[in-house]
């Protein structure tokens, strides 16, 4: 070929550079429509190697056949199917946004393609949602050479005065955090003695009248709950008694030890009328379904058990648990039995399967306590050194009330959105419900001559009203707290200072 293009020149036929550019044009395009594009070679994952002659005289021929590579190997998977793309958030204000800005419109596939091979980076965007993430922020005056765009080329005094004239800040589209309800402060009302052992079990009666207590002298003693009087002494245990319940529906009152024996007391006659056998080991807790005839225990074993009040039938043995079931909640609605455990779970279960619903693995140390909120769909757990709110149905993780340093061994709340925790060193505090803002923290006080071991909070509850809060403590007393009447937003400010928001859900 080469002889005959000499020949053609020297005997006056085409020009010579006429021919050559006929030539490197042919072998461009040939380049380009027979280019090895197939994905599973090893040479189509590879950079199309040019004759060096073909891409000195037409640098953009290594451009082109990149771009067919490109189209032929990505084309499939430029765009998201339909079923995943209609599940994504509409763009539409991003969109919008950006033309008010004034800024250029999404180009087209192909346009983006075209940019990404002549090396246009495409403009990355910060994915969506607030973030608590610290950006540099330019201060006022401060010249074009301090921002991140910065050409090398700048003199060195602007790059010297860079870290001064850049300040770090925190993003402004951040949650606010939630200003917390004012509360009146705590305190002490009435200190109650007649226990010769630790009070760990409490309950009150269903028309706010009385309550009764359990405590590790093996005995159940029913109390006057406006004057603090002692009613009656029950005794049948041959253990400590750890778990109280009354009936609102029965003149009933439910009954568990460390002895495995969880008895039903007739309240008329003060006699105990059934037995529900069942439990390898000390039954720890118990709870009454609030509209079903069902008791819930459980204990040591691991287990809870589901049982008939009338039948003392054995219904359901909720297994799951690795550790001793220290607490359990009953309420109307799925989940009906929420369950807490020493190893360091929380189940939901569902009660007519007798299945786990949901297992809440948040807590590091043991859950010892459980409360639910009597008017809104949510509970708290607590464990050592963490109080965790959480969301019914789902068991979705809501907030943590942090600031309680000790191993919590009660909880309770009233419907005036005040969560009480119960330390085992005697700390109290009392929480707003809702923004998890610690209003008050103290330490109990121990009954003179008993030991500094035996200032702990092991049991708890609010009365009917919500207005009186009964502490079952280590000293063998119990302390009853109210309100106080004479305080006021003036007298008792809230001390509050915001933070930067956590996220709720």
């Amino acid at each position: 070929m080469a002889a005959q293009v000499a020949s053609g020149a020297t005997n006056g036929g085409p020009d010579l550079n006429h021919l050559e550019s006929m030539m490197l044009s042919n072998a461009r395009r040939t380049k380009s429509v027979y280019a090895n594009t197939t994905g599973g070679s090893t040479d189509g994952r590879k950079r199309i190697k040019l004759d060096p002659g073909l891409a000195s005289s037409d640098p953009d021929l290594d451009k082109t056949a990149l771009s067919l590579r490109l189209h032929a190997e990505y084309s499939d998977v430029q765009t998201l199917p339909e079923a995943i793309a209609s599940k994504l958030p509409a763009a539409g204000p991003r969109k919008k946004k950006a033309k008010a800005a004034g800024e250029e419109a999404p180009s087209h596939p192909e346009e983006q393609a075209r940019k990404l091979i002549e090396g246009i980076p495409a403009k990355s965007t910060a994915p969506g949602g607030p973030s608590n993430a610290l950006v540099l922020s330019r201060k006022p005056g401060a010249g074009p050479s301090a921002g991140p765009s910065a050409k090398p080329g700048t003199s060195s005094n602007a790059q010297r005065n860079e870290p001064q004239q850049m300040s770090l800040a925190r993003r402004g589209d951040v949650l606010a955090a939630p200003r917390p309800d004012w509360h009146p402060p705590w305190k002490l009302m009435r200190v109650i003695s007649g226990h010769l052992g630790w009070v760990r079990a409490l309950a009150v009666d269903p028309d706010n009248k009385f309550f009764v207590s359990g405590a590790g002298d093996r005995t159940i003693k029913i109390w006057d709950l406006a004057t603090g009087n002692l009613r009656l002494t029950l005794t049948g245990h041959i253990s400590t008694v750890r778990g109280l319940a009354i009936s609102p529906r029965h003149p009933y009152m439910f009954s568990c030890g460390e002895d495995k024996m969880v008895k039903c007391w007739d309240l008329e006659t003060n006699k105990v009328i059934r037995h529900y056998h069942g439990h390898l080991s000390g039954v720890y807790t118990l709870a009454l379904h609030p509209t079903l005839d069902v008791l819930v225990t459980g204990g040591r074993d691991g287990v809870a058990r589901v049982w008939d009040m009338r039948t003392r039938s054995n219904i359901h043995v909720l297994a799951g648990h690795t550790g001793t079931v220290s607490d359990l909640v009953c309420q109307e609605a799925d989940p009906q039995i929420i369950t807490g455990s020493l190893d360091s779970t929380v189940r939901l279960w569902d009660l007519a399967a007798g299945k786990t619903m949901g297992v809440l693995t948040h807590h590091k140390k043991g859950v010892r306590a459980l409360t639910t909120h009597p008017t809104e769909f949510t509970f708290a757990s607590g464990s050592t050194g963490s109080i965790k709110q959480w969301k019914c149905p789902e068991g979705a993780f809501m907030q943590n009330f942090e600031g309680h340093n000790a191993i919590i061994n009660t909880l309770s709340v009233n419907d005036q959105n005040v969560l009480f925790s119960g330390g085992d060193n005697g700390s109290m505090s009392f929480w707003d419900w809702k923004s998890g803002h610690r209003f008050q923290a103290l330490d109990t006080t121990a009954q003179p001559g008993s030991l500094d071991a035996e200032s702990g909070i092991m049991s708890s509850t609010f009365d009917l009203s919500g207005s009186r809060l009964i502490c079952g403590e280590a000293d063998k007393t119990i302390k009853i707290w109210k309100e106080d009447e004479n305080a006021t937003p003036e007298t008792h400010p809230l001390e509050w200072k915001p933070t930067f928001a956590r996220r709720k859900f």
